[in-house]
């Protein structure tokens, strides 16, 4: 693996790629509802969520991250008809990232579970901002930071994507700007079996 790379991996290792480590990034940890939801949408949230129900993710541009294998595996969901694209390793339900719903918005959270072979700060630094720790479960709540950095940080590489036209170099969208998987969609009673139970704030 390069050292101008980061190395990208479901658990099992079908899905395999790289993120290139020449533009910004954004680390940050959310505790929204919505990512808890996810991660137990995948099974196993224990292996997504840390103590507090928080989800790290590397947030950068799409046309870093490379699939060099089992791209077929690519998985997506929807938490509502709305809703961010979700994507995850469907061999072993792996989380990936977060994506708009149209690639016109070039932005990538990457679940730190699919990058953590590797440490994370020599490639992305610290973590930067933690955001919605008021759906934190436990008290007290974890304290919440940096969120005007964070959102800089992701204008930035949304601008710069734009300008250069690498938006359109994407491996979660097709040509014509569709999801490269048909995006699963729950329901509004799935989506309230999966919420974290009463209590767990």
């Amino acid at each position: 693996m390069s050292p101008s790379t980061h190395p990208l991996r479901c658990r099992c290792g079908t899905l395999q790629g790289h993120v290139e480590l020449n533009g910004i990034s954004n680390r940050m940890v959310c505790y929204c509802l919505d990512c808890q939801t996810f991660a137990r949408f995948l099974g196993r949230p224990e292996d997504v969520l840390d103590a507090q129900g928080g989800s790290e993710v590397v947030q950068t541009a799409p046309h870093r991250i490379r699939i060099t294998q089992g791209a077929e595996q690519l998985a997506v969901m929807r938490l509502s008809d709305q809703g961010m694209l979700r994507w995850y390793a469907a061999c072993c339900r792996t989380p990936v990232g977060n994506t708009m719903p149209r690639p016109s918005f070039p932005f990538t959270g990457l679940l730190s579970t699919c990058l953590d072979t590797l440490p994370l700060t020599p490639s992305f630094g610290p973590v930067r901002a933690r955001a919605n720790t008021t759906s934190a479960a436990g008290e007290p709540k974890p304290r919440a930071f940096g969120m005007a950095g964070a959102v800089l940080r992701i204008l930035s590489i949304v601008l710069h994507s734009r300008l250069t036209g690498r938006y359109r170099d994407t491996p979660f969208f097709t040509a014509a700007g569709a999801p490269v998987a048909q995006p699963t969609v729950l329901s509004a009673e799935a989506r309230a079996r999966l919420r974290p139970p009463p209590g767990n704030d």
